[in-house]
C-alpha cells in the first residue's frame, strides 16, 4: 500500500496538452529508433550490397515479419490496456497478476511463432511470387529474425507495460542504445566482413537481445506497484482471459492489415525488382510518418485507459480532442513537406538507381496527401481501445481497410494493371474507414461517455 500513494499521477491529474506532449515525444523518438532497426538494415544493404539485397531485406520478407510479429504484438496489447486501467485505479494485486501473465505469455508465444516462422517462411515467400534469385537471401534473413523473436516479444511487451504506467522515457533510452549497436554491427559485418544480408540479420538479432535484457532489468528494479519478480512469472487464468478478450481483436486486426499488404506486395512483385526496391524504399520513408501517428495512438490509449480506470470520463473526452488536433496538424504538415520538397531526397537515402527513384516518387505522390484521413482512425480507435472497446473498431478497420484493399486488388487491378492502380488502394481505403469511425465514435461516446457515465473494470 505504501507505493500506491507515492506520487501524483500526471496522466490523471496534470494539464492534458502538456502531459500528452511529455508522454508523446519519448514514444515518438522510441518509435523512430525502433524503425531504425530495419531501416538501418535496408540502408546498409541498399547502398553497399545492391538493390537485390534491398529487396530481400524489405519486400516480401518485411511483409512476412509484419504479419507474424504484428499478430502477437496486437494480441499482447491487451495487457497494456488492462495494466493502464489497473494502474489508474491503483489496483496492485490485479496489476501484478496481469504483468506476470503478460511476460509468461510473451515467452510461450515467442517459441510458437519462432517455429512457425522458420518452417513456413519458404512456403510464404513462394506464395508471394518472390523471384527465385531473391529466395536464398530472403529466407536467410527471415530465419535469423524468427530465431531471435523472443527478444522482440519481451522488449515489446515490457516497453508496453512501462508506457501503460506512464513511463515512456526508459523504453526510449534502451532503444537508442540498442539501435546504435545495430547500426554499428550492420556497418561492421557488411562493410568490413562482407557478410551481406547475413550481416544485417545477425546485427539485428544481437541488438534486440540487448534491448530485451535492459527492459527486464528495469521492470525488476522499479519500486512501484508494477515490479517484475521472475519467480512469479506464470499464466493466471483471469488476466489471461482478459488479455485475450482485448488483445485478440487487435491481433486479428494486425493480421488482416498485413494479409492485405501481402496481397499488395504480391501484386507489386509481378512488376519486377525495380518496383519491389522502390516500394521497399518508400516503405522506409513512409514509416517515419506512421511512427508519429502510432505514437499519438499509444498516447491516447494510455491516457484514456488510465483515466477510465480512475473514472474520469470528462478528462477522457478532452484528451481525445486535444490529441486529435495534434495528430491532424502533424499529418498535414508532413504531407506537405514530403509531397512538395523532401520526397526524392528521402528516397535517395536508400538507392541511387534512377528507375527505382522514379517509381518511388510516383508512389509517394499518391499516398502522402491522404495521411490526414487516417488521423480519425488512429485516434478514435486508440481511444476506444483504452476504454476496452476493441471488437467494433477491429471490424471497422478490417472491413474498411483490409477487405477493401483485397477486393480492389482482385477485382479492379487486373483490368487496370499499373503500379499506380495498386497503390491507390491505400488512400481509398483510409477515406472509407475514416467515415465509418467518425459515425461510430460519435454514437459510442454519446451513449457510453455521456453525462453520468461510469467505468467497469470487470
Amino acid at each position: 500500500m505504501k507505493q500506491t500513494e507515492k506520487t501524483v499521477n500526471q496522466i490523471t491529474e496534470g494539464i492534458i496538452w502538456k502531459q500528452l506532449l511529455y508522454f508523446f515525444f519519448p514514444i515518438l523518438l522510441g518509435t523512430f529508433f525502433q524503425q531504425l532497426y530495419n531501416t538501418a538494415d535496408a540502408m546498409v544493404v541498399g547502398r553497399f550490397v545492391g538493390k537485390e539485397a534491398l529487396a530481400c531485406v524489405g519486400g516480401s520478407s518485411s511483409q512476412i515479419i509484419n504479419l507474424i510479429v504484428g499478430f502477437f504484438v496486437g494480441l499482447s496489447s491487451g495487457a497494456t490496456v488492462i495494466i493502464a486501467q489497473y494502474y489508474g485505479a491503483r489496483d496492485e494485486k490485479n496489476l501484478q497478476d496481469t504483468l506476470h501473465t503478460a511476460i509468461a505469455f510473451s515467452i510461450v508465444g515467442s517459441f510458437v511463432i519462432s517455429i512457425l516462422g522458420i518452417v513456413l517462411s519458404p512456403i510464404i515467400l513462394r506464395l508471394m511470387n518472390t523471384p527465385e534469385y531473391l529466395m536464398a537471401d530472403s529466407l536467410l534473413y527471415l530465419r535469423f529474425y524468427f530465431g531471435g523473436i523472443i527478444f522482440i516479444f519481451i522488449y515489446n511487451i515490457g516497453s508496453g507495460i512501462l508506457r501503460a504506467v506512464g513511463d515512456s522515457k526508459n523504453p526510449l533510452y534502451f532503444l537508442i542504445f540498442c539501435c546504435f549497436c545495430n547500426i554499428f554491427l550492420d556497418l561492421l559485418l557488411v562493410m568490413v566482413f562482407h557478410m551481406g544480408v547475413l550481416g544485417v540479420a545477425l546485427g539485428t538479432l544481437i541488438s534486440q537481445a540487448l534491448s530485451s535484457v535492459l527492459i527486464l532489468r528495469n521492470l525488476m528494479r522499479t519500486k512501484d506497484i508494477y515490479r517484475l519478480d521472475l519467480r512469479k512469472i506464470h499464466l493466471h487464468a483471469a488476466p489471461l482471459s482478459m488479455l485475450l478478450k482485448i488483445g485478440l481483436p487487435s491481433g486479428l486486426q494486425s493480421t488482416m492489415y498485413n494479409i492485405a499488404n501481402m496481397v499488395i506486395q504480391t501484386a507489386l512483385n509481378s512488376f519486377g525488382t525495380d518496383t519491389m526496391a522502390a516500394w521497399t524504399a518508400f516503405g522506409k520513408v513512409d514509416s517515419f510518418y506512421w511512427m508519429i501517428s502510432s505514437a499519438f495512438g499509444v498516447a491516447i490509449t494510455t491516457f484514456v485507459g488510465q483515466n477510465y480506470g480512475a473514472g474520469k470520463i470528462d478528462r477522457m473526452k478532452k484528451s481525445v480532442r486535444v490529441c486529435f488536433c495534434m495528430d491532424l496538424a502533424t499529418a498535414l504538415t508532413l504531407s506537405a513537406l514530403m509531397y512538395l520538397f523532401l520526397g526524392k531526397f528521402l528516397l535517395s537515402l536508400f538507392t541511387t538507381d534512377a528507375e527505382v527513384l522514379s517509381i518511388g516518387v510516383r508512389i509517394m505522390q499518391i499516398i502522402v496527401p491522404a495521411y490526414a484521413p487516417f488521423v480519425f482512425i488512429e485516434i478514435f480507435s486508440g481511444a476506444l481501445r483504452g476504454a476496452g472497446n476493441v471488437l467494433i473498431p477491429m471490424l471497422l478497420t478490417c472491413g474498411g481497410i483490409c477487405v477493401t484493399r483485397i477486393l480492389w486488388i482482385f477485382f479492379f487491378v487486373p483490368s487496370h494493371r499499373a503500379v499506380e492502380t495498386i497503390i491507390f488502394s491505400y488512400p481509398g481505403s483510409w477515406v472509407l474507414t475514416a467515415i465509418l469511425f467518425v459515425l461510430y465514435f460519435a454514437y459510442y461516446t454519446k451513449r457510453h461517455w455521456g453525462r453520468g457515465a461510469t467505468r467497469d473494470l470487470k
